[in-house]
């Protein structure tokens, strides 16, 4: 059913958060598309970039179950390798990411197989399927590294609405954080 971009062989990646509107990674095209099988949460702790391991806050991942819009990119076959490579480099630090081969369809219709970097179920830093009230409570006061949570998840929000992609689940998290 789903397939390598089969006359070029050209492979694509599938962004749900910041890759999105960061890839840093040379692309062919990038489209909107949705991926099967999983749908974007704030479900995997950080001890880190976003929390501390006293006070966690929560980042983006794909748990189970639904779907996800977001931007799929189209790689050159000759750049599988290095692609591949920068991505495991950015995205497995932590190994709180499986690294799968996912089946998407593009906006235009199009059916493929993407790179998808989905929230490892098995490990510690998962946090699990939450509400929204329990994703804005963690979220609430969160610092790390990198900032405060709530800016993570604002940023978020803001370059979702900048490419015309709505997260109802998301959305709902953010108006929890400003209602405070």
């Amino acid at each position: 059913m789903f397939a390598l971009d089969g006359a070029s062989g050209d492979f694509w990646v599938f962004g749900y958060g910041s890759l999105m509107w960061n890839p840093g990674f040379a692309h062919e095209e990038a489209v909107k598309a949705r991926l099967f099988g999983y749908h974007r949460a704030l479900c995997i702790h950080s001890r880190l970039y976003r929390g501390t391991p006293e006070r966690t806050g929560l980042v983006l991942g794909l748990d189970k179950g639904g779907s996800c819009v977001g931007m799929a990119f189209r790689v050159a076959a000759r750049d599988e390798a290095a692609v591949a490579e920068y991505l495991h480099q950015r995205e497995m630090m932590n190994y709180v990411y499986r690294d799968l081969r996912l089946g998407i369809r593009t906006a235009d219709g199009r059916a493929a197989v993407a790179l998808a970097f989905v929230a490892d179920q098995k490990n510690a830093q998962f946090a699990g399927r939450l509400s929204a009230e329990e994703a804005a409570k963690i979220v609430s006061g969160a610092r790390g590294t990198a900032g405060p949570n709530e800016e993570y998840v604002f940023n978020t929000l803001a370059h979702l609405r900048e490419i015309g992609i709505r997260d109802h689940w998301l959305e709902t998290v953010g108006r929890l954080i400003s209602a405070g």
